[in-house]
């Protein structure tokens, strides 16, 4: 384990390196405890640099071997080498010469999964950010690019020998082993190398490309799970396909591989032509995966092949451009789900996430630039502002030029800039010279950290038929910024007439307002609009057209309105969305102040009439529906923070929309019941939505208990089955029926460790201060691993980061099993450690008791002795 060198990484300190690496050539002698890696390298002196200028490679933990220089043995004196580098003081003079270095890794104990490990039985790398380090001595950095050849030697019971690129030559060795050749002709850095060696089963297709080249396609799954793979290669075929009609890319190699491992620390990793994927993101069935699960795969699938051309043919120059590739692929990827699927509630499930996700770490201790400036470890990084915001800021330039000139800038992009590693400078310059527009005040966007406000008031005067916008843009102060510039902000709008329709204004004056969205340039503005005969109701920020917070003092009848009549699908959300949050931020201060919340008609009367809506598609009426969560009540509160109280305005706002719709909810309930085969597609699943919010209401109701076992009972597929069993587990916790179903859940699932990931995120997110001591319990389950992220994630990570009553219990026994936990995984890998740390990011936002506990629970996770450079960075930013 790499423990902290106090090292700060700086963007003003970027200098390209002396030294290039045009040719990789690796030989892989795979054997659990003692792997031999020999790499062949050669080396270039960038033109211009001494011949005296020494030659250092990065390395982790490496155990060097044999050194050779232009074929010659180096003998001890020329060179140094130590777990952290290689260097060579005097290498040979001319431009070019050779490097062979042997190095032994041991993937059998590899337990941080970064480099070389084996898990399961199967060989597996993953490199990203810095782990190629951890293989052999390199120059571990995205702007290193190279031509590899890959040789792998292993047992024959290691059937599949997998790496990037096109496959060479195979063949047998003696002693029951035997290998085979890749071969990745187009350059690439070292993160994005890959190497796979297991026995696993395959299916196998093909697409034929826009331009008539066959591609083989091969998905590579744990033997017995083929049948579950088949929906990831649906995906896989309608990505390659999309990609080429909206974006005109097409894919570079003769095979296109994918390979689910159970043991990975993150969703997936786009390596070249060889993706790794985390075997929850692929492998799929209606008995084991939910209608989520499904909607997960295909984007997640669509994410990584993306990447071929967004962060693989076109690299960043280094990770401080890391939003480079995956801000702009999420972008993308969201395109392709949108048209997959629903676009008006693909782009509401977006918003949800960046508020619930990106919005708390703007607000916070760990909020930073979407392209940060300085960094102490760069896998803390891979984060909300880098991957969420990061899309917004490409969706906002899309929005600023128009789609036919955002086409024509990302064509530029790619012919200007492929096979090269590039910066965010270079990104925009393309769409400043596709549009001629400046982009200088936009850009801000990526070097400025924090959400802006944007407070907004409007005055009509029937007189004139003039509306006036008063509009004025804040940015609060965030860590290492303290003074904030004036950011171009798109905000989109609508005019709402007494009919429902959008009005035709006249002029426009005060600020530039194109295609309905008026450019916010300056701290305050004013819009005037003339021509409007009646006063409209203001829309703002259709389609979330800017991440940014609204300050908007409206009439609750006007918020009502929106919510019943407004064009935009996102901005009938929000309307309704706002107004829940209104009514659980009083309902919250009442609870505080020791009185009893009252609830009015008019909320369960909008609720009826989104819920019998026929016009409006089953996943919008069950995404509307939908309570705020209780961390987004609590980031709209701010401060002093008892989660206890939000928690209990929740429960009591959603029994009061229950009881006044309860016949219309349970008629609609049974209507939506469906005997058809099970679909994932975006009908059905809304359907399906739609029913299990309304039973997620109707559970709170007599008899509530009943209906919901009921509804488990007859559950054909996993989507019905997890909710159903969601609903009894957090409406009626300890209850007979529902540790009935708990069980029999169990019973049935024991040996699918992926479904028994749900079990225990379920009960991990059940509401209340019991919870703490269940997972405290659960954690001793036969099923439970803390070696692997998936399960440490659904059950340590579900309950300190989605559950606010139980983590935040008052007496600090969520913060203590945190301590325990964070610690004993960092132990084995500090990567997860440091995600799961970041569930405290929040802290200063609580009311002082439990404040004062999780300050010192983490100043005791500071204290520790030898902590990893990932943990220890969140744990010192956090408290900072």
């Amino acid at each position: 384990m790499r423990t902290d060198t106090g090292q700060v990484f700086r963007l003003e300190d970027y200098r390209p390196s002396d030294y290039l690496i045009p040719e990789t050539n690796l030989t892989f002698q795979l054997f659990p405890d003692a792997t031999l890696v020999r790499a062949e390298l050669l080396i270039e002196r960038r033109s211009g640099v001494s011949e005296k200028t020494p030659l250092i490679l990065d390395g982790d933990g490496l155990e060097l071997k044999r050194l050779e220089i232009d074929g010659v043995v180096a003998q001890a004196g020329t060179f140094t080498a130590d777990d952290e580098r290689l260097t060579i003081a005097r290498p040979p003079r001319g431009r070019r010469f050779r490097l062979t270095i042997d190095t032994v890794v041991a993937p059998s104990g590899n337990q941080a999964l970064m480099g070389l490990y084996l898990s399961n039985g199967v060989y597996c790398t993953q490199c990203e950010a810095e782990g190629f380090r951890r293989i052999t001595y390199f120059l571990d950095r995205p702007d290193i690019l190279s031509v590899y050849t890959v040789r792998i030697e292993a047992p024959r019971a290691l059937s599949r020998l997998l790496s990037n690129g096109n496959p060479g030559e195979s063949g047998e060795l003696a002693g029951d082993r035997h290998y085979a050749v890749w071969h990745d002709p187009h350059p690439k850095p070292s993160y994005l190398f890959a190497l796979v060696a297991g026995d696993l089963g395959c299916i196998k297709d093909r697409f034929v490309t826009a331009s008539g080249r066959s591609v083989e396609l091969g998905l590579y799954v744990e033997r017995g799970k083929e049948n579950q793979a088949s929906y990831a290669m649906d995906a896989l075929r309608r990505s390659m396909k999309w990609d080429e009609e909206v974006f005109g890319l097409e894919y570079d190699l003769d095979v296109f591989n994918i390979v689910a491992v159970s043991d990975f620390n993150i969703g997936a990793m786009e390596n070249k032509g060889l993706n790794i994927f985390n075997d929850k993101y692929v492998l799929a069935g209606e008995e084991t995966a939910t209608d989520a699960d499904f909607a997960n795969i295909e984007a997640i699938i669509a994410h990584e092949y993306f990447h071929n051309w967004t962060g693989n043919r076109i690299t960043c120059r280094d990770w401080f451009q890391l939003c480079l590739k995956e801000g702009l692929t999420v972008y993308r990827d969201h395109e392709f789900s949108s048209d997959q699927r629903s676009r008006a509630v693909s782009r509401i499930a977006q918003v949800r996430t960046l508020r619930a996700h990106q919005f708390p770490e703007d607000q916070g201790p760990l909020a930073h630039p979407v392209r940060p400036r300085r960094y102490r470890e760069i896998n803390n990084f891979y984060t909300a502002t880098v991957y969420e915001k990061g899309s917004e800021v490409a969706r906002m330039i899309h929005t600023l030029i128009g789609a036919d000139l955002f086409r024509r800038g990302m064509d530029l992009y790619f012919e200007r800039h492929d096979g090269q590693a590039v910066t965010i400078e270079d990104f925009l310059k393309v769409f400043e010279d596709a549009s001629d527009q400046d982009l200088s005040q936009f850009a801000l966007w990526y070097h400025q950290a924090g959400t802006p406000n944007v407070a907004v008031t409007a005055s009509y005067s029937p007189a004139s038929q003039e509306l006036t916008l008063e509009i004025e843009q804040s940015l609060a102060p965030t860590p290492s910024e303290a003074r904030k510039r004036v950011m171009h902000i798109p905000l989109a709008f609508g005019l709402v007439g007494p009919d429902g329709r959008d009005m035709v204004h006249g002029a426009v004056s005060g600020a530039s307002v194109e295609n309905d969205v008026i450019h916010v340039r300056k701290r305050r503005q004013s819009v005037k609009f003339t021509g409007i005969s009646e006063r409209p109701v203001v829309s703002l920020n259709r389609g979330f057209s800017a991440p940014v917070t609204l300050t908007f003092e409206m009439r609750k009848e006007d918020r009502i309105f929106l919510a019943r009549h407004d064009s935009d699908p996102y901005g009938r959300w929000q309307a309704f969305n706002g107004l829940l949050t209104e009514e659980l931020m009083a309902a919250f201060r009442k609870l505080r102040g020791d009185r009893t919340p009252e609830f009015g008609d008019d909320l369960a009367a909008a609720s009826h009439t989104i819920a019998m809506d026929e016009r409006l598609e089953h996943a919008f009426r069950a995404l509307a529906l939908t309570l705020p969560g209780e961390a987004d009540v609590a980031r709209e509160i701010g401060t002093n923070i008892d989660p206890d109280a939000i928690c209990l305005a929740r429960e009591m706002l959603a029994r009061s929309i229950a009881t006044r719709n309860a016949e219309a909810f349970r008629t609609l309930y049974e209507g939506l019941r469906s005997d058809a085969p099970y679909s994932p597609d975006a009908a059905s699943a809304g359907r399906r939505a739609l029913r299990n919010t309304l039973l997620d209401y109707l559970a709170l109701l007599p008899e509530g208990d009943r209906l919901a076992y009921g509804h488990f009972d007859a559950a054909t597929n996993m989507t019905d089955r997890a909710a159903a069993l969601t609903v009894l587990a957090h409406r009626h916790p300890g209850s007979d029926l529902a540790d009935r179903a708990l069980a029999a859940f169990e019973i049935r699932f024991r040996d699918d460790p992926l479904v028994m990931d749900k079990w225990f995120l379920i009960q991990a997110s059940v509401p209340g201060h019991a919870t703490a001591d269940r997972v405290r319990a659960l954690m001793q389950h036969p099923a439970f691993s803390i070696s692997n992220p998936n399960r440490v994630r659904s059950l340590a990570g579900t309950f300190f980061s989605a559950n606010q009553t139980g983590f935040h219990r008052p007496d600090g026994a969520g913060y203590s099993l945190f301590a325990e936990t964070v610690l004993a995984v960092e132990q084995r890998n500090p990567q997860v450690a440091a995600r799961l740390a970041t569930a405290l990011r929040s802290w200063r936002s609580l009311e002082p008791a439990r404040q004062r506990k999780a300050r010192e629970t983490l100043l005791a996770i500071a204290a520790t002795d030898k902590l990893s450079a990932d943990l220890r960075d969140i744990v010192e930013r956090t408290l900072a």
